[in-house]
């Protein structure tokens, strides 16, 4: 099997950076259209308009629905094929840039992804998670390429709410657990083939800048400023954990994720939230060392991530909801496949009730 990596075709981050959004993408296109929420067109509407204007670039918005599903597509798809845009620029949430991308996708155009938030490695991926129109886990499509561009503006993103960098963090924190998984197991990476050493590093350096500045970080977000430390985790949570993840593999952290989307009472909690505890129910999974799993938990209580199901909303522990939550992780074609060793509903129904135990100590 091939040794691949890839990655975004530009990958820039600073402070300001959104101010310059035209500059940067002019070359890709010079007809855009938009996508974002309403609270992010009122947030950053008017610096995008005013640095198009500044280009004499016309730029159009499209309010963003809210959930990354086949509906939501298939609407802005008829906007664009409506007009003569060129260029699809994504701008918010993990779900609103997967939405951008597939447009894109469809649509044969150059996109940009301009996350607010450093919630997920989800912005310079070459995938999007679809879902239901409720929120269930849909389906993985996977294209061609990764995002022409990724502007990441730390500013903007410093200045949202710490739980969200903290999501963050939970899904940067299974990047190296699932690489070194896959890793045994041999199995091929999202991005078809094997991991590259540059992708394991990478993920590795991930884990490492997570534990190094994650709780300085959060300190420092909560107070509303941007440090050194902000700096480095938003860079861990995007471009580590994106480059990380996508070339060297995803395995039983993030089936768990999508298993526990059956849990409506988990819909509340954000994707990085359930991953973290994804993280260690692969740790007992693998039968890690106990030094293993106590750092990562330390980490997630230093920072507020949940290590228990109560903690992710689940007030009674129900054997036969935790079951399917099991069959779901377990379900063919589910990432927990990539683990280099068979693992069965029982086995993952155990290592939820144990990690739960642990977690709750």
């Amino acid at each position: 099997m091939d040794k691949i990596i890839i990655s975004p075709g530009k990958y820039i981050q600073g402070n300001r950076a959104l101010e310059n959004i035209a500059q940067y993408t002019m070359t890709l296109g010079a007809r855009p259209l938009v996508i974002a929420d309403d609270f992010v067109t009122k947030l950053v509407g008017e610096r995008v308009k005013n640095s198009f204007s500044a280009q004499e670039i016309s730029v159009d918005f499209e309010v963003f629905g809210g959930e990354c599903s086949r509906n939501e597509i298939d609407r802005i798809c008829q906007k664009f094929c409506d007009n003569d845009y060129n260029i699809i620029i994504g701008i918010g949430g993990g779900k609103t840039l997967d939405t951008a991308k597939t447009v894109a996708f469809y649509q044969h155009v150059p996109v940009v992804i301009v996350p607010t938030i450093a919630s997920t490695d989800a912005p310079t991926s070459s995938l999007a998670v679809i879902y239901t129109p409720d929120g269930q886990f849909s389906e993985y499509l996977f294209f061609p390429k990764n995002p022409d561009m990724v502007v990441m503006d730390t500013g903007v993103i410093a200045a949202a709410p710490a739980r969200l960098l903290v999501a963050g963090m939970g899904d940067a924190l299974s990047t190296w657990f699932e690489a070194r998984a896959n890793s045994i197991s041999g199995k091929a990476t999202m991005a078809g083939g094997s991991s590259t050493l540059a992708a394991l590093a990478i993920a590795e350096l991930c884990y490492k800048t997570l534990l190094a500045d994650g709780y300085k970080a959060c300190v420092a977000v909560e107070q509303g400023v941007c440090t050194k430390a902000v700096e480095n985790i938003i860079e861990a949570n995007t471009y580590l954990s994106g480059i990380g993840f996508e070339s060297s593999g995803l395995a039983a952290a993030h089936a768990i994720h999508n298993g526990m989307t059956q849990l409506e009472e988990c819909h509340h909690c954000y994707h990085g939230e359930k991953v973290a505890f994804g993280v260690l129910v692969q740790l007992v999974l693998e039968n890690a060392p106990q030094e293993e799993i106590d750092t990562v938990l330390n980490f997630c209580r230093s920072v507020g991530l949940p290590t228990n199901l109560h903690m992710l909303g689940v007030k009674e522990i129900c054997m036969d909801k935790l079951y399917n939550v099991a069959e779901a992780a377990t379900a063919p074609g589910e990432t927990i496949h990539n683990m280099p060793f068979t693992i069965t509903a029982n086995d993952v129904l155990s290592a939820i009730i144990t990690a739960h135990h642990l977690g709750s100590k």
